[in-house]
């Protein structure tokens, strides 16, 4: 029998589970993503760091462990909770079952839990922190309510240039803030030679490897936290190559050309968020994973181009006098909705105009 365990969030409430995974306790940013499936997709995105993961669909882990499938090396989130795990997955590519890979990658989790009464928590009173614990009179509420997630990028990131794909058409440059697998396949299956390269990478690095394009990867955290990627961004965008960014990318874009960024509520997390293209009307339901917004109203550089239609936050932007783009969804993700690749033929597009 797994050994009882309580999540406990900053405003007191207590949800009863039993723990599998990690032995420990965790301590984190309490989100809740929607996918039905893709859930080894979810355990490896770089952006759940720092963040307690909550499953919305009640069955994890039933076509087991698939290294292949990861957008990521290590998982960075600091806990994982389900409503039921899977003890005997049925897939010919499986490698393992849910239980031990948290285990392996010392990630603590929690099952059993009322995930549909936290959820409508987390819905109606916001992302709060929260830990998984077996003692739960024994918070420190205090300090549960001060914790936040720090150093996210420089956790997410690589720190030292990288080359991760060949291609004979186009030279990118990827800054790596936290960047997902799919982004590079992605890349690579349009003819780009790609290479990674550290957050912190200045222009003049840039410069050197004579890029035809930049990309800007998602990543974990609040853009607020990057002042210095900022100003490195705003010097990319002077150099005049065509720059995408995607997620995090986007939001840091959007700030290095004059936009704000607010806080969600509950954020965006899952494979199921519907945004409008402002050019052609047409809706498409979209994979995201963020809990920030860029307020793109009083901004003179660039132009709204998607919204969220659930929220009508900002999900994309243009520049209006230099070739940069980016989108707050995640074009093409393969844990989910396919019909967004057409932002990377856009890219493809400013460095043929290059």
């Amino acid at each position: 029998m797994d050994p009882t365990a309580y999540l406990i969030l900053q405003n007191g409430k207590r949800f009863k589970g039993r723990a599998f995974g990690a032995a420990g306790q965790a301590v984190g940013q309490t989100v809740f993503t929607t996918g039905m499936a893709g859930y080894l997709e979810t355990l490896t995105d770089p952006s759940h760091c720092g963040q307690i993961v909550v499953q919305t669909f009640p069955l994890i882990g039933n076509y087991g462990i698939i290294p292949a499938d990861f957008e990521s090396r290590e998982p960075l989130l600091s806990a994982y909770i389900v409503k039921h795990w899977c003890r005997e997955p049925s897939n010919f590519r499986s490698e393992g079952d849910l239980d031990a890979f948290l285990k392996a990658k010392g990630i603590v989790g929690l099952c059993g839990v009322d995930t549909r009464t936290l959820t409508k928590i987390l819905r109606e009173e916001g992302v709060m922190n929260g830990v998984i614990t077996a003692v739960p009179d024994g918070v420190d509420f205090a300090a549960l309510r001060e914790y936040r997630v720090r150093d996210a990028v420089a956790r997410a990131g690589t720190d030292k240039p990288y080359h991760a794909a060949d291609g004979d058409k186009y030279k990118v440059c990827v800054l790596d803030f936290g960047l997902k697998r799919s982004l590079i396949e992605e890349l690579a299956g349009r003819g780009c030679d790609v290479t990674v390269l550290p957050p912190d990478s200045s222009p003049d690095v840039l410069a050197a490897y004579k890029p035809d394009g930049v990309v800007l990867s998602g990543g974990p955290g609040d853009p607020a936290d990057n002042p210095e990627i900022i100003q490195n961004v705003k010097g990319i965008l002077d150099m005049g190559l065509p720059v995408f960014g995607v997620d995090l990318g986007h939001l840091l874009l959007a700030m290095a050309g004059g936009c704000e960024r607010a806080a969600l509520k509950y954020g965006h997390h899952g494979a199921s968020q519907p945004v409008r293209d402002l050019s052609t009307g047409r809706v498409y339901v979209t994979g995201q994973n963020h809990g920030y917004a860029a307020v793109s109203d009083d901004c003179d550089a660039c132009k709204l181009t998607f919204i969220n239609l659930n929220d009508g936050t900002c999900e994309g932007i243009e520049f209006k006098n230099k070739p940069a783009f980016s989108v707050q969804f995640s074009p093409k993700t393969c844990d989910g909705p396919q019909d967004t690749g057409f932002v990377y033929e856009k890219f493809i597009a400013m460095m043929n105009a290059k």
